[in-house]
């Protein structure tokens, strides 16, 4: 329990500093004016543990230069598309993501099983995942990233994340939620806005 708050909190630091990485001086301004807020409740009633980071992306710009650990070094996230079994090897995930954003929007994924659901779909501009665990009260998951945000992570090399240039790109979209998981023992919600707390 602890780590997964541990965890949430150093992810937060890492994508809120990787979200705004060095740029010129009016990415800077408008930087400065967004915030990153990750919120993390896990637990019930009275053992119930909280985390509120909440990150200036003008913060994250003079921090994202200085992490430098395990996958995660000059802004950069090195990921294993590999994996154990080589499944993804010859998937071409930027190709991918180049045909579906310049598609018209839909739905593009569903996968409806005996407990689970999941949907991919692009609307306005944006890639939206959504994912149904169990039957009423499982887990839900939501993802809402701006094409920008995604083309900005996948300007990087080949089997990595260049979070540095999505911070970038997140400063200069609007205030939005990204990311939310809601399950019956915990709750994550991740979102930009111009607000210095959490709500």
């Amino acid at each position: 329990m602890k780590n997964l708050i541990a965890i949430a909190g150093i992810l937060g630091l890492a994508v809120g500093a990787g979200l705004a990485a060095p740029a010129g001086k009016s990415a800077s301004r408008l930087s400065s004016d967004k915030w990153l807020h990750v919120r993390v409740e896990d637990g019930k009633g009275e053992e119930i543990e909280r985390v509120h980071v909440n990150v200036p992306l003008s913060l994250a710009e003079a921090v994202i230069p200085a992490i430098q650990v395990d996958n995660l070094k000059n802004g950069k996230v090195r990921i294993d598309v590999h994996g154990e079994d080589g499944s993804f090897k010859d998937v071409d995930f930027r190709k991918i993501l180049e045909a579906l954003r310049d598609t018209r929007d839909g739905n593009f994924v569903t996968v409806e099983g005996s407990g689970d659901n999941v949907r991919v779909a692009k609307q306005g501009g944006y890639l939206v995942a959504k994912v149904r665990e169990g039957k009423a009260g499982g887990s839900k998951v939501d993802v809402k990233l701006p094409f920008e945000v995604v083309d900005a992570l996948l300007s990087g090399g080949k089997d990595e994340l260049n979070i540095a240039a999505a911070v970038r790109a997140l400063g200069e979209h609007g205030d939005g939620v990204l990311v939310t998981v809601d399950d019956e023992k915990s709750k994550v919600r991740i979102w930009v806005d111009s607000r210095n707390e959490s709500e």
